[in-house]
């Protein structure tokens, strides 16, 4: 078995499982902009023809460019976060980029959330441009869970998650918010505009990223140690409120919210004690390499 107080460290070599997941995120990036500017240029070309289908599908484009320049910004407002101080936490900068060199991934900016819930996120265009958040209230939590933590979420940057992600995430969260400009027809724009959000959540992110982040966060921690950050994370919610948009579901390590009919809808989220079965698995069978298949 690992010690919990030794981490195993990635390989240099070049994974092909990690490749095939950035090239699938890539694509399904590229995918989503293309549908977008098809869908504004079919509109224009409802209107008038021609020239208003190339002026619509123009500016869809320009607003997938603005996505991917300044989407990380906008969400990092939406959600209260705030640039970290290096004095507020010394440690925590020099363990995040101690497991970003593990992974073999750009060490990402860092913004705290300063709320009890214990929380994190990646947003953000890649390995090249991304941001870490935690809350205030991951930073009490045990500090080889929180290394967990942290290495879950560096893994979704390696693979190129953060960039679906946070289209996904954002363009979700745009949608609801629309419903609200309805006055007394808000609740039947969210009956229309709320699955159209949650399908195209579900279509761009699947389950199988938790599984894959654990898996190589479980490769320079022990898998012990994030299975019980896990559970931690769960179990945060009979503790201290939690409030969010129910779009931004997908961003978290695990599902936050309490379960209700709209927060259902945009679940990506593995069940908990599949992820815990499989890193108690890998946890008991000894060290895990890189690349190796999750049991199950």
């Amino acid at each position: 078995m690992v010690s919990r107080a030794t981490a195993t460290t990635a390989t240099t070599t070049p994974n092909p499982r990690v490749r095939r997941r950035l090239t699938a995120n890539f694509v399904k990036a590229v995918g989503l902009v293309v549908l977008l500017v098809g869908l504004a240029g079919g509109l224009g070309w409802l209107i008038g023809r021609e020239r208003s289908a190339a002026l619509f599908a123009f500016c869809a484009l320009s607003a997938a460019i603005a996505v991917y320049w300044l989407g990380e910004r906008a969400l990092l407002g939406m959600l209260g976060a705030r640039p970290f101080a290096l004095a507020e936490d010394p440690l925590l900068r020099s363990t995040i980029d101690r497991l970003a060199a593990q992974l073999h991934v750009q060490s990402p900016k860092l913004c705290l959330i300063d709320d009890g819930f214990p929380r994190a996120f990646v947003v953000g265009r890649g390995p090249g441009g991304a941001t870490l958040v935690v809350s205030t209230g991951l930073m009490r939590i045990r500090r080889e869970e929180l290394d967990a933590v942290i290495a879950h979420e560096l893994a979704h940057v390696r693979s190129l998650d953060v960039l679906t992600q946070t289209f996904a995430v954002l363009l979700a969260t745009t949608l609801m918010e629309v419903s609200r400009i309805g006055g007394f027809l808000s609740r039947a724009l969210l009956f229309v505009l709320g699955p159209i959000a949650a399908a195209f959540t579900h279509a761009m992110l699947s389950p199988r990223r938790e599984y894959a982040a654990d898996r190589d966060a479980a490769t320079v921690c022990d898998p012990h140690d994030v299975a019980d950050a896990l559970i931690r994370l769960d179990r945060s919610s009979e503790l201290v409120a939690f409030e969010a948009p129910p779009a931004t579901e997908p961003l978290y390590t695990v599902d936050p919210f309490a379960p209700d009919r709209l927060t259902r809808m945009f679940r990506t989220h593995p069940p908990l004690a599949e992820r815990v079965k499989r890193l108690r698995a890998m946890g008991d069978a000894g060290d895990a390499p890189e690349g190796t298949p999750a049991p199950g």
